[in-house]
């Protein structure tokens, strides 16, 4: 597969992906019990699996090294970790519609920040602009 394919791929996955929080976030935001759909569990693993092992296949060819000459893929792996953990309080984990609002917020600003390094290749995101 070439580059420019495995990008695109890449950067649509990400973009079903917030697309797929930003709805689960809607509805569990009042409450998580309220996701009920099948798809709406199963799929946004699917895609995110699928993201995920995009951006690895893209680094490989690359050559990217996060710990090296890359700092920006590692900003982008630490944001992803912040991401999950925070998508995971937005969607079930967090106690409160007020706690599950804010984290759903606080994930969206980290996926922009991803977003920003993968663009700018930069850790600064987009402060290096």
């Amino acid at each position: 597969m070439s580059y420019m394919a495995l990008k695109h791929a890449h950067m649509m996955f990400a973009l079903i992906s917030i697309v797929l929080f930003m709805l689960r976030a809607w509805i569990a935001v009042p409450s998580p019990a309220r996701i009920k759909s099948k798809v709406l569990k199963v799929l946004p693993h699917i895609i995110d699996t699928l993201l995920l092992i995009l951006g690895v296949w893209l680094a490989v060819m690359m050559k990217y090294n996060p710990m090296g000459n890359s700092p920006w893929l590692a900003a982008k792996i630490i944001g992803l970790v912040l991401y999950i953990i925070v998508g995971t309080i937005a969607i079930k984990r967090g106690k409160t519609a007020r706690q599950r609002l804010i984290a759903t917020l606080a994930a969206i600003v980290i996926f922009a920040y991803i977003y920003g390094a993968a663009v700018t290749k930069s850790p600064l995101s987009w402060l290096y602009l």
